[in-house]
């Protein structure tokens, strides 16, 4: 049987998979060696900068990709992430965190808003959603772990 995989069920499989480094990163912080659980912290933060760019970068794509009134403010919009995230690596590990945490809050609510969901399937808002929601319940929970 030759079954046609649409591209909403590739990026959705491609989203949750990538939590998995989120996840893992949290639960490590919490039930790992001591080694372990720096590293952890560690990694999640720099996967959490990269992430949180590369959520910028869709925005810059969308925006090239479709010519309308207001790209150049999506176009600025785009860089915000990058220009959150990779402050963030300078600070702090717990500072870092926060940072990067109010960096998703911030796009995930340009996501939701409706300049941000212009030229975006439906689908992909959920999407967003819940990458968000699972992203920032991880940054609390390894907030947690670190007492901050």
């Amino acid at each position: 049987m030759n079954e046609v995989i649409s591209d909403r069920n590739v990026a959705w499989f491609l989203g949750l998979a990538g939590l998995i480094p989120f996840i893992a990163g949290g639960l490590i912080a919490w039930w790992a060696p001591a080694a372990w659980q720096v590293t952890a912290v560690y990694g999640f933060s720099y996967y959490s900068a990269v992430i949180l760019s590369f959520l910028g970068g869709v925005h810059w794509g969308s925006a090239l990709q479709v010519p309308r009134q207001g790209n150049h403010r999506r176009l600025i919009i785009a860089m915000v992430p990058s220009l959150i995230a990779w402050p963030a690596l300078l600070f702090n590990v717990t500072t870092g965190l926060w940072v990067l945490l109010a960096g998703f809050v911030l796009i995930g609510g340009y996501d939701l808003s409706r300049d941000g969901r212009e030229g975006f399937p439906r689908w992909y808002l959920k999407l967003r959603c819940v990458l968000t929601g699972v992203v920032v319940v991880f940054h609390l929970i390894v907030l947690l772990r670190l007492g901050g």
